[in-house]
């Protein structure tokens, strides 16, 4: 089996949210520490968190976990300049490639994880990206090969620029939890509502 990294963005200044969504509680874990625990039962190893923003407590919510810190002090300018650092952290270990997570997804679980390096191996497509709203983005598994293209990213441009630009090369796995995403105090309260109501 191929060794596939994890690079967790959160970097972010949750400048809509108002503050730390990161550290945000979800199902009794906060965000953060529930993306690695996803990505370390998926196997993914190492797991790297790219981090900006509120770095000290975020490593102090991973502290017992394997995951690997990498502050990112260009974080304010764009999420290029956190998966850049994550790609260069990530190439030093002997992976295959890598799937670039965020934390905001909260219902990508380690099965979403799981199915998306599956179905990159049983189709060899060196890009498997989450379809969902008629679009596709992360989760997504990038081989090593792409990795120079992502370290080319700049400013804004996220990895959904490479998936766009490579639709021959990328295999779609159907994932509508990715649309649930947080960026604001009314997309928590709903989505805790949501999990309450599955609960009882």
């Amino acid at each position: 089996m191929r060794k596939i990294g994890a690079i967790i963005l959160a970097a972010g200044g949750s400048t809509r949210f108002g503050r730390p969504k990161q550290l945000l509680p979800f199902q009794g874990v906060t965000l953060i520490l529930r993306a690695v625990r996803a990505a370390t039962s998926a196997r993914c190893n190492p797991v790297i968190v790219v981090t900006g923003q509120g770095e000290l407590e975020i490593a102090r919510q991973l502290k017992e976990s394997a995951a690997l810190i990498v502050p990112n002090p260009d974080w304010r300018n764009g999420i290029a300049s956190s998966i850049r650092c994550g790609v260069e952290r990530v190439a030093e270990f002997n992976v295959s490639g890598g799937v670039l997570l965020t934390c905001d997804q909260p219902l990508v679980d380690c099965e979403a994880i799981r199915g998306l390096i599956s179905l990159a191996d049983r189709t060899h497509k060196p890009i498997a990206a989450a379809e969902y709203c008629d679009t596709l983005g992360i989760p997504a598994l990038f081989a090593r090969k792409f990795f120079p293209e992502l370290l080319l990213l700049r400013g804004a441009s996220g990895a959904k620029r490479i998936i766009l630009a490579n639709l021959d090369k990328v295999v779609r796995y159907t994932l509508p939890e990715a649309a649930i995403d947080i960026d604001t105090e009314a997309d928590a309260a709903e989505l805790k509502l949501e999990a309450t109501d599955g609960e009882s």
